[in-house]
């Protein structure tokens, strides 16, 4: 049988997802507020068609997007574009369900882990998914049934190869890996938290031991800080943006920009967007390229509702090799928020 490829890497840059083997593009596409949503039909497959063309291998979805719909629009377009399945990387994502009030379809018990799943595999039309994410943690079940329930999915079902976080503070992400070494059960790979120059402290702070320890890897969402970081919103809200079309859900970041600290906000845009212009780049892309440029980034999640916005996001990787270590000081120098590492005493390693 001849081997069928459709997949050409292009100039993009890929990363280990955490400690495995599994290799994934710098740059992804994810289907949160945009597939599903106000983007349906012949739009998806075409975002998707960009997306690969730029190299991205990675494709990111939830059963909560959209009440299911966003893996339903995800899973036609792949079924139409006919990608070989092993030419690209697909995550999904269970806790909150898809809106039903059944206590059992939403949370992290072993059922919803597994029954959720297969749900989520039948609207993207997909056997497996590559990765599955605990979206939330589940403090209404215990952590060993949770770890228990992921590696059902993925030892004994084969519904999934690997399973990961997301918002999961540090110290549950370490229980969670410790449960799995002591019981011989699969632990969690990586975490998909938000990340970017406005967002810093979990990502840089409270989860650096989780990178040295157990080589955790990331797959960060909302690197363009919901598009404050594109200078869109610098005067004011226009109305195709995603805070006029998903006004309930962004409410309160709409009216935190009125406030004193939302005004310094888009003054450091403003900043920021002179050090891209002298890049050659679009302050998106550079928002872009400075989130990627942190190593334990494995992935930066892209929701673009545009090709030409997509294209434009794809082109952050050519900033990438000019993000010296002199414009990252000049970067840190505009924002103000570095956080300060937690004390090593001078025993770093």
């Amino acid at each position: 049988m001849a081997v069928r490829s459709a997949f050409d890497p292009k100039d993009m840059v890929f990363r280990h997802l955490g400690p495995t083997g599994l290799k994934v593009s710098v740059l992804s596409y994810g289907g949160w507020l945009t597939v599903g949503g106000t983007q349906k039909g012949a739009i998806v497959k075409e975002l998707m068609q960009t997306a690969w063309s730029y190299g991205i291998n990675f494709f990111d979805n939830a059963e909560t997007y959209s009440n299911g719909q966003s893996e339903i629009e995800m899973g036609q377009a792949f079924k139409e574009l006919n990608w070989p399945r092993d030419e690209y990387v697909l995550s999904t994502k269970v806790f909150f369900g898809t809106g039903r009030k059944e206590p059992n379809t939403r949370g992290l018990s072993r059922k919803h882990v597994i029954e959720g799943l297969k749900s989520s595999l039948e609207r993207l039309q997909t056997p497996y998914v590559d990765i599955v994410f605990a979206h939330r943690p589940d403090i209404g079940t215990p952590m060993k049934e949770i770890v228990e329930g992921f590696t059902q999915a993925i030892r004994n079902l084969n519904l999934a190869y690997y399973w990961g976080t997301s918002e999961w503070s540090a110290s549950q992400i370490t229980e969670a890996t410790l449960i799995a070494e002591k019981y011989n059960l699969i632990a969690p790979v990586a975490e998909q938290p938000q990340y970017n120059a406005f967002h810093r402290e979990r990502f840089e702070v409270e989860y650096a031991p989780l990178y040295e320890q157990f080589q955790y890897g990331t797959t960060i969402w909302s690197p363009l800080a919901s598009g404050i970081l594109t200078g869109k919103y610098n005067d004011g809200i226009p109305d195709d943006s995603r805070f006029a079309t998903n006004p309930s859900f962004f409410s309160g970041t709409v009216k935190s920009l009125q406030t004193d600290e939302g005004k310094d906000k888009i003054e450091k845009v403003r900043a920021l967007t002179k050090i891209a212009e002298k890049l050659g780049g679009s302050p998106s892309q550079l928002a872009i390229a400075w989130a990627a440029a942190n190593p334990n980034v494995s992935t930066v999640i892209l929701g673009a509702t545009k090709v030409e916005q997509l294209k434009d996001n794809c082109e952050a990787l050519k900033l990438l090799p000019k993000l010296t270590d002199e414009v990252m000081e000049e970067i840190d120098g505009i924002l103000k928020n570095k956080p300060a590492q937690m004390p090593d005493f001078g025993r770093r390693r």
